[in-house]
């Protein structure tokens, strides 16, 4: 590829996964080497790298340039003696993992799709399931960087410190990250077993059930619809009456009237952690595709609290629904992260592909959970009052001031950006 197929955006996408953001780019890159990455960030005004778009808010958005970092080598580099892989910016989690299964490795958890991209999940912590699992920025021991001024910056856990944790979660607003470098962990087995017909009653008994858990509920009756229990291979399989539940006759997706053949294999059957963590195959589409989603992140212990005060909107949440899925994640110390210094409850619903109708149930969605102080995941789309945002966390002053020092000029701006973090 030449540098005129690179300018005129080849390969770049012009929307987002989902299909309701069109990007406003002037211009698309993808640069084939690092040196010409530096250059496009030194000479442009605006700029921002885009993954595989899987955000479905404007969070990626620009009027400048659009960087596309999927021409760099898609270098996957294991570290035997500190456990660590380092792995390109632009690949995307289920390659990474095939990567690191052939090596005899694992990373800690997934996401529900392995089709999104190291750095875009990490920017936006991104997680899977688990009471004792953090979300996948965790796992970040090391960040490669390129600055507004063109210059490679490294930032380490164990050099760093404070400062790191303020740079992982970054959603683009402190550089391009060019590679990561992720906590590895030795090679294991997971089972997955589908329930149906969970009594609310039995939510925190479920979630600790096994290694990874998650709820879906299409908001319709008093039960949840499916529990899917990621269990490790060697712990005994749930007994026949399991909470009160019965077993799924047959594989199922959490989306009705989808086809389960896309998602990974379940009734007990074991396999290789990267093929049953996430809920859907890398090689067929997951979720279903025609939607929007948002998540809210709560306290793990208002669990109980907040959906009950979600039951009065359950009628209109249902009308404009496919599935919300209900996940735990565990505690950390990165400072824009959702799971910020609290063990939280992710509610995340996946609604129809229709903005209009999805608004007023979203407005009131988020009028009821206010009380809980409810943390967005910033690749959602939400509506949350920029002042309630900055008050959910506590670092939101610290981080400002870090992205004014590493990018004075605002190059890495976006209006959303400037909504929840102004200068």
């Amino acid at each position: 590829m030449d540098a005129s197929d690179r300018e005129s955006g080849a390969g770049v996408p012009e929307r987002n996964w989902a299909g309701n953001v069109r990007y406003s780019a002037a211009r698309r890159h993808r640069p084939t080497g690092l040196d010409e990455l530096r250059r496009l960030v030194t000479g442009s005004d605006r700029l921002r790298a885009v993954g595989t778009g899987h955000s479905f808010n404007r969070l990626g958005d620009t009027g400048g340039d659009l960087v596309s970092l999927a021409g760099l080598p898609p270098t996957v580099e294991v570290d035997r003696e500190r456990s660590t892989v380092t792995v390109a910016a632009a690949v995307r989690y289920g390659d990474l993992a095939t990567r690191l299964h052939a090596a005899g490795y694992a990373l800690p958890t997934m996401a529900s799709l392995p089709h999104i991209s190291v750095a875009g999940a990490v920017a936006t912590a991104t997680h899977g399931s688990g009471v004792g699992i953090g979300n996948l920025a965790s796992a970040v021991s090391a960040l490669e960087l390129v600055t507004a001024d063109g210059d490679l910056l490294t930032v380490r856990r164990d050099a760093d410190g404070d400062r790191f944790a303020g740079m992982v979660v970054s959603l683009g607003a402190l550089g391009v990250v060019t590679r990561v470098t992720l906590d590895v962990v030795p090679d294991f087995e997971v089972r997955q077993y589908v329930r149906l017909g969970l009594s609310r009653a039995a939510l925190d008994e479920a979630f600790a059930s096994a290694y990874s858990v998650s709820l879906f509920t299409d908001w319709r009756g008093d039960r949840i619809d499916q529990v899917w229990r990621k269990q490790l291979a060697d712990a005994p399989p749930p007994p026949a009456d399991w909470l009160g539940t019965t077993a799924a006759a047959g594989p199922v997706h959490p989306v009705p009237g989808m086809p389960a053949r896309n998602c990974t294999a379940q009734l007990g059957e074991p396999g290789p952690w990267h093929e049953r963590l996430p809920h859907f195959r890398l090689g067929f589409t997951p979720s279903s595709g025609d939607e929007l989603q948002s998540e809210y992140h709560l306290p793990r212990a208002a669990a109980a609290g907040a959906l009950a005060a979600l039951d009065p909107l359950a009628d209109r949440i249902a009308a404009v629904l496919q599935v919300c899925e209900l996940r735990t994640v565990a505690a950390d110390e990165l400072w824009l992260s959702p799971q910020y210094r609290r063990d939280s409850l992710a509610v995340h619903f996946t609604w129809i592909g229709d903005a209009d109708a999805v608004a007023p149930v979203l407005a009131e969605v988020e009028r009821v959970l206010a009380p809980f102080a409810p943390r967005p995941h910033w690749g959602k789309v939400f509506t949350l009052d920029p002042a309630a945002v900055a008050a959910a966390y506590p670092r939101h002053a610290d981080f400002l001031a870090l992205a004014r020092e590493l990018d004075p000029v605002g190059k890495f701006r976006t209006d959303l950006l400037d909504g929840y973090f102004p200068r």
